[in-house]
This record gives structure tokens, sequence and C-alpha cells, in this order.
């Protein structure tokens, strides 16, 4: 019976088994829709085989009962909500609030990748607190490489940090070439929400 071949672990130099479960940095970014919906689908088929997954949404708004919220409940599965709706600074929404609460979120974040408790987790929107300055990508980055070795992380969101474009094992971008928003067609449950 031949040996398994042995791969070096990127993040940390230490042989990995072929066979066994080599987590992955995931991104989605782009200008077009669905980066979240994809995200979410890779939850559903990680969670389908029976692997421990949780989603954090830096944007979305802490009290927020979107369709995937209610999907979630039903299922067993955690998401945790700890925006406060979108902000662009200086152009709308309470960016302090905000500020706060994506630093927040953040540390539940950092304690989640290193608790060991999970397979995957996605973090939905945080390019935004990124671009913003709310959060730092080297500290981000840093979290990521000493993750456990069988931990997907998915990342959504546009503009994106080359730093963490870098990192990451794969990349897939969205790209808009027609939308209904420009018709004048607003967000529909099912669809945006």
């Amino acid at each position: 019976m031949p040996m398994e071949q042995i791969l070096p672990d990127r993040n940390t130099d230490k042989p990995v088994e072929e066979t066994a479960t080599h987590g992955l940095v995931l991104i989605n970014t782009g200008n077009g829709k669905g980066k979240t919906t994809a995200a979410m689908g890779l939850l559903m088929r990680a969670w389908g085989h029976g692997k421990r997954v949780t989603m954090l949404q830096f944007i979305k708004n802490s009290k927020a009962n979107f369709g995937e919220h209610k999907a979630a409940v039903r299922m067993g599965i955690e998401i945790i909500a700890g925006g406060a709706g979108f902000t662009r600074p200086g152009v709308m929404g309470d960016t302090e609030k905000s500020e706060t609460m994506a630093e927040n979120l953040w540390a539940i974040a950092r304690n989640k990748i290193g608790s060991g408790d999970y397979d995957m987790i996605i973090l939905d929107e945080l390019s935004y607190p990124l671009k913003f300055g709310w959060i730092d990508v080297r500290e981000v980055i840093e979290v990521l490489k000493n993750r456990p070795v069988g931990l997907h992380v998915i990342i959504t969101g546009r503009d994106m940090p080359k730093a963490l474009i870098d990192y990451a094992d794969l990349i897939s971008e969205t790209v808009e070439i027609k939308h209904p928003y420009k018709t004048g067609i607003k967000a529909q449950p099912g669809i945006e929400f």
C-alpha cells in the first residue's frame, strides 16, 4: 500500500496529510450581486455534510430577520447579524455606532476562528469595516494564519483590500452586467433579503 503524500500547510509549514481537510480562505468580491448568496450556498453545503458552520454579518442590522435568518433558525445554524445597517462615512448612517459594532463583531469572530469549534466561518461584508479602517487588515490576516488547519473562512464584500486578496486561496469576483434596481425595481424578499 503506497504511503499518503504529505504536503506542507501554507499557514504553518507543518505537514498535512493529503486526505486531511485543508482549510481555505475564500473571497467573494466584486460589484455584482450574489457574493453573500454564494457564501450561504457553501454554508448550506457544509452543513449538509455535518460540518459545524456559522456566519457573522458585519453590515446587516443586528435586529435583522431576513430570509436567511429565518431559515437558519429552522436548521439550527448560527447567523449573527452584528451591524447597524449600511453606513458610508461622511454620507449616511451612524459611523461611530457602526464602527463600534464592527469592532465588537470582529472580537467575536476572532474567538470563533481560534476556538476550533467550527469547520466553516463566513465573515459577510467584512470588506466594508476593512475599507473604512475600523478593523485592521493585518490583524485579520494574522488571525487567519493562526486558525485551525481544517477551518474554511469565507469573506464577502466589495472593495476587498489587496493584502487580503493576496493572502486568500480562492477569489471569486461577481460582475454586474444588468441589475433591476436601475429600472426602478426595489429589493424583494427571497432575492435581496
